[in-house]
């Protein structure tokens, strides 16, 4: 069998066993939404590959010592591991990030024509605008919704991840969806 046909519990129980390519499938599986939920969190690129870099070697530290333990999914961890990260590197600068969730209501209506548009350069057009948006969201509601949208996390996981109860959650990424609706409106921004 492929390592790529395994599931991340099988790959980690190949890793921890010595098949290092392991390591690299699940590397691989994961390593898009684990950069960008940094790169949306810290938004700045240098700094996300950096805390990217951090949260695989703590991982790798993590699982090579014994300590993972398949709770769940292996992606909300990874991404519980480079969010903690975050926090670590921003309270070492002093820099304060609140931590908020939204609503139930899912970003997909937005992003809908997003993955209707036929043309790839649309789309990354497209993707850069609603990515610019959610930048500028303020940092509580951001979370919630690159959590939700960009890590594919549960608002249960959301809620863990961040320490908030899951109301919370759920009012800030509402509260996000709906500044995003409303800049959307007052620029006459088409998302198509």
């Amino acid at each position: 069998m492929q390592l790529t046909n395994l599931s991340d519990a099988e790959l980690i129980h190949a890793y921890q066993h010595g098949n290092e390519q392991a390591l690299a499938v699940i590397i691989g599986r994961h390593k898009d939404k684990i950069y960008t939920t940094l790169f949306m969190l810290v938004k700045d690129k240098y700094l996300a590959e950096d805390l990217f870099q951090d949260t695989f070697l703590k991982i790798i530290k993590t699982i090579k010592d014994g300590r993972y333990s398949e709770q769940g999914k292996f992606l909300p961890w990874a991404v519980r591991v480079a969010r903690n990260l975050c926090m670590d590197y921003f309270r070492k600068t002093r820099l304060q990030v609140a931590v908020t969730l939204p609503d139930g209501q899912d970003i997909s209506s937005l992003l809908g024509d997003f993955e209707l548009a036929s043309d790839s350069m649309e789309r990354r057009q497209v993707h850069d605008s609603v990515r610019k948006l959610v930048e500028n969201l303020p940092e509580e509601q951001r979370e919630v919704i690159v959590l939700r949208i960009y890590a594919d996390l549960s608002f249960k996981e959301i809620s863990n991840l961040t320490g908030v109860s899951i109301n919370t959650a759920l009012g800030r990424m509402r509260y996000g969806l709906i500044n995003l609706r409303k800049v959307i409106a007052e620029k006459q921004l088409v998302l198509r």
